[in-house]
């Protein structure tokens, strides 16, 4: 719901030290303010207006109202906004020739003007002359590895059990200074892709192999983790909303469809492997760190589709874990991206 907030808020004396201090205004530089807020109204007033005739129509579109009903909202909403002019227009009038008649007055009053809906204000400002936008990146899901020519359904990694989860901080640059249509993606991600082995096995490094082997009791727990740190990039793309406005036109993908497509690289700062089982009736817990023979370089591709601030998230490496000679293995993942503005 849209809200016009006018109202005049009575300002106090600020005491220091005792004595009272006189908050003085400059007319000039308020009055050249006060004017500049008075050309505002009416682009604002139009603006919101514009927004209220789409959602009638999409209304109407979907066969929620009759014609005569759109029109008759139509013609409300025309005549709200029109008194909205007129009312704020004689409040910034009246303002101006208080300050016009005086060359200085002490702040006994003061004006603060609301205009729209809390919340699209605070984005709209937040987004005001920006070109570059800045989020933290939040994607969890399933993990799982592959060899060359095998299937997900003959993997020996729990499909279910294997996951991974990456955060980091993304900015988006829009590749054209008017248009949205086209963002450049890219940011810095750490990622931690965990592998559970099926058929009570763990990795065990013998010189320069690592191979899946038996354990000798039952495993409760067998985890095998490899952290990453990558750099992202993607080319975003997908409809937005424009806003032009007085100090710039600025853009929104609030609830809008968006395709990322693109890779990351990067560097592989770690692996560890976890064990969990009873021995002698004792709980045991193994936490195993070595290199395994894992590549140090990390690179892929990687892509999300979604609607505003989530995504359905994939990505693939396309170097393999393992370095030579052990088999070629590569990691691939599926989940959620948010994206959290």
């Amino acid at each position: 719901m849209k809200s016009i907030i006018i109202y005049l808020v009575l300002s106090i004396f600020t005491y220091t030290m005792g004595n009272a201090q006189t908050i003085k205004i400059e007319n000039k530089s308020t009055i050249e303010s006060l004017e500049k807020q008075r050309e505002n109204i009416v682009t604002q007033e139009k603006e919101k207006l514009k927004q209220e005739v789409e959602t009638i129509n999409n209304r109407l579109d979907k066969n929620e109202i009759t014609i005569e009903e759109a029109k008759e909202l139509k013609e409300e909403a025309a005549k709200k906004h029109a008194l909205n002019i007129e009312n704020k227009l004689a409040i910034i009038d009246n303002k101006i020739a208080l300050l016009s008649r005086n060359e200085d007055i002490d702040t006994d009053e003061r004006l603060v003007l609301e205009i729209g809906e809390n919340k699209d204000k605070a984005a709209k400002d937040s987004y005001r002359d920006k070109r570059t936008e800045s989020t933290l990146v939040l994607a969890a899901g399933f993990n799982n590895a592959i060899k060359e020519g095998q299937s997900l359904n003959d993997s020996d990694f729990k499909i279910g059990g294997s996951r991974f989860f990456e955060i980091g901080w993304a900015w988006k640059t829009r590749v054209f200074e008017d248009s949205n249509w086209l963002r450049l993606k890219y940011g810095v991600s750490f990622q931690f892709n965990g592998l559970k082995p099926t058929d009570n096995r763990y990795f065990v490094e013998d010189g320069d192999l690592t191979t899946l082997q038996e354990f000798d009791v039952d495993l409760d727990k067998s985890k095998f983790r490899m952290d990453n740190l990558v750099v992202p990039i993607h080319f975003e793309f997908g409809p937005s909303n424009r806003y032009d406005r007085d100090n710039g036109t600025t853009f929104s993908t609030y609830k809008k469809l968006k395709v990322g497509l693109g890779g990351y690289g990067g560097f592989n700062i770690g692996e560890r492997q976890k064990l969990k089982y009873k021995l002698d009736g004792d709980k045991r817990k193994d936490k195993l760190k070595s290199d395994y023979n894992t590549n140090d370089l990390v690179y892929g591709l990687s892509g999300y589709l979604g609607w505003g601030g989530t995504a359905l998230y994939v990505k693939y490496d396309l170097n393999p874990i393992f370095q030579e000679p052990n088999v070629e293995m590569n990691n691939i993942s599926l989940g959620l991206r948010f994206d959290l503005d």
